[in-house]
């Protein structure tokens, strides 16, 4: 488990997750109005948008709140236009980190990504400064009771998926990766042989991982952390990657 994985991992055994509750939802609705903006406002042939619905479900998201985002997106309001950024940079311990968010005042946003960086001992660089490190995938999440791990390896494969990491834990799931250019196919596979996902989504995949412990471990979880915490933040991947032992130490 590499990454911004271990770090949600380490924050819900900590409890964090009820009181970002308001936060996440807010990420949620922006993302929403977003893809209804984008594309059709019908869920069932708008991938982002369909996407974006069951995030909001799997977070016990109301269907009038759900239907409100895609109300306002569809209706070209004024306050629902964000702009999607992404930025890049390095952390500490020589991380590299895909910062994307939603905002509608980029000078805001990037101010505050960078300050956030500089606070935190890492540098924020120029777009495609580390992308080159990661690939862009499509990630499908399905609980562990959709099928054994070879079972589920199987049916991925089937699909034409890449590949597929089954964790253990409370918080684990079979974790399903294709090509960002198969992930709508690979999708409606998945959906007839595994039923719906918990999470479908096109994200940033580490190719290789820097370890990092002791300070530099606290530290970047804190920067990654902050940036988690600001409202147009949407998601952050870093191609970190924290031993057993210090899981278990920043976990305690």
């Amino acid at each position: 488990m590499a990454g911004h994985s271990q770090f949600k991992n380490i924050m819900h055994r900590k409890g964090r997750q009820d009181a970002a509750k308001a936060k996440v939802f807010t990420k949620l609705i922006r993302e929403i109005t977003t893809a209804a903006r984008l594309g059709s406002p019908d869920p069932g042939s708008n991938p982002r948008l369909r996407a974006a619905v069951i995030a909001a479900r799997e977070n016990n998201m109301t269907r009038d709140t759900i239907d409100r985002a895609i109300k306002r997106g569809s209706g070209g309001e004024a306050d629902a236009n964000y702009d999607e950024v992404r930025y890049e940079g390095y952390g500490p311990g020589g991380v590299a980190v895909i910062v994307e968010a939603l905002t509608n005042n980029r000078n805001r946003t990037a101010g505050e990504v960078r300050s956030i960086f500089a606070k935190h001992g890492g540098n924020l660089g120029e777009t495609n400064s580390v992308s080159f490190m990661f690939d862009r995938m499509g990630e499908f999440r399905f609980p562990l009771k959709a099928g054994s791990a070879d079972d589920v390896m199987e049916k991925a494969i089937d699909a034409g998926a890449d590949d597929v990491v089954s964790g253990e834990g409370e918080e684990a799931a079979h974790e399903i990766y294709c090509a960002q250019e198969n992930f709508s196919a690979v999708r409606e596979v998945l959906e007839k042989s595994l039923g719906e996902p918990s999470s479908a989504k096109l994200m940033w995949r580490p190719k290789n991982t820097t370890p990092v412990d002791g300070d530099a471990a606290q530290t970047l979880l804190d920067m990654i952390g902050a940036l988690d915490d600001n409202d147009d933040v949407q998601n952050v991947y870093a191609n970190f990657e924290l031993s057993d032992d210090a899981l278990a130490k920043f976990a305690a």
